[in-house]
């Protein structure tokens, strides 16, 4: 049986708000001068410490995909960062046997100033890889990356959907033995994100390494991994089977996330081709959204695709077990550059009472995805008055026939 390549021995993060390790070199030069003459590190109070783990433990053993999921803030990105060797933990330990690669961030580990070419090779150098591994499988990376027109261009000059591409490659196609990738292949179109998956299967699978993968797409941690960790506030509550764990963190997160609005194209939610505004879902008439009350499910986006290409929008509804329960879509259009909307309603009486999560796909012509919104919104439908005791997800009020034959 394949033992242990990570494990994880009481590891804590503390880090000092307002004090040194606040980011670049530089603005830790400038926090050090606004300091002096201020109490000494050992003096600072309790109040501007944020503990961002705590008493973490576990261990991975090789040929796991291991998910991590809890809401932002929970520590998800900092454990990854430690066990990337990135940062250090305030305390605690952390043994690992292998190479390891990772994902983090979209730029993370790319020289702005080199060439998708020479990047793929200090990448490589970094990992401890000989010049003739990295050009053993250059040519793979480059053809599972998509960007052969652009390799000999600075990064730089990439889109953030081409620099994903080139760097998930890079992670994924060199020799390791552990894969980390954070949410980073959030910025990638849809088909791009579904053949990474694909990858980091078959990196189990059929190369018996290990991934740890950090997402918010509950499908796609569900789909690839065969345990899942829960964060939160800094500690793992939950350690065991994806439909287990995702159940119990959907019933946890049982608060309303009815809206979300972006004000500014360049920062919000998206890729290239789709940025979203915002999105809502609202009860029609009411404040509280009972079992008999309509609801309206809206989305406005920047598009920025060609002209001549048809588009669609498709809206999902997932129960909190992440079964979708209805699934919408809208008439193809065609329209260049600008800012629409997109508006559905579900009629009063169809969905029971429960939790449910709202997800946005974009597709390009008749079946490829260019990005989806997953889990953008929430919303709980409470016990409507005269509450019948109905059974499933959804009260379609199909019409039950009677007839009485005479004995």
């Amino acid at each position: 049986m394949p033992g242990p390549v990570i494990k994880v021995e009481n590891v804590s993060k503390r880090y000092r708000l307002g004090i040194l390790n606040s980011g670049s070199l530089k603005q830790d030069i400038a926090a050090a001068f606004r300091r002096k003459g201020a109490l000494q590190d050992s003096a600072i109070p309790a109040a501007n410490e944020l503990w961002a783990l705590r008493d973490i433990n576990f261990t991975i053993n090789q040929g796991e995909a291991v998910g991590f999921i809890g809401r932002n803030g929970a520590g998800k990105s900092t454990l990854m960062k430690i066990l990337s060797h990135i940062t250090q933990p305030t305390t605690g330990n952390i043994k690992g046997i292998g190479r390891l690669a990772s994902l983090l961030e979209v730029g993370t580990g790319f020289h702005p100033e080199l060439t998708g070419r020479e990047n793929i090779f200090l990448n490589g150098h970094i990992l401890g890889m000989k010049k003739k591994e990295i050009l053993r499988k250059f040519d793979e990376i480059v053809d599972f990356s998509g960007i052969e027109r652009f390799i000999d261009t600075p990064v730089k000059r990439y889109s953030s959907g081409m620099y994903v591409r080139l760097a998930f490659s890079v992670a994924a196609h060199l020799d390791h033995d552990i894969l980390i990738v954070d949410e980073a292949l959030a910025v990638g179109d849809t088909d791009f994100q579904i053949r990474c998956l694909q990858k980091m299967r078959s990196v189990t699978q059929q190369e018996n390494k290990t991934v740890l993968f950090v997402s918010h797409n509950m499908q796609a941690i569900r789909d690839l991994c065969g345990r899942l960790m829960c964060l939160y506030d800094g500690y793992i509550i939950e350690d065991g089977a994806p439909a287990k764990v995702i159940g119990n963190y959907l019933q946890r997160e049982k608060m309303q996330y009815l809206s979300q609005q972006f004000d500014k194209p360049g920062e919000a939610p998206g890729n290239d081709e789709v940025r979203i505004k915002q999105v809502s879902v609202e009860a029609v008439g009411k404040k509280i959204i009972d079992a008999e009350t309509p609801l309206t499910i809206a989305c406005e986006y920047w598009q920025f695709p060609d002209g001549d290409s048809e588009y669609m929008v498709g809206v999902h509804i997932y129960d909190w077990s992440w079964i979708c329960v209805a699934d919408m879509h809208s008439e193809g259009y065609k329209r260049g550059e600008g800012l629409i909307s997109a508006v559905c309603t579900i009629p009063a009486g169809f969905l029971n009472q429960g939790v449910y999560y709202i997800s946005f796909d974009f597709i390009k012509g008749k079946d490829k995805k260019v990005w989806s919104f997953d889990a953008c919104l929430s919303f709980e439908v409470q016990q409507s008055p005269g509450y019948k005791g109905w059974n499933g997800y959804v009260r379609p009020g199909f019409p039950v026939n009677l007839s009485f034959n005479k004995s």
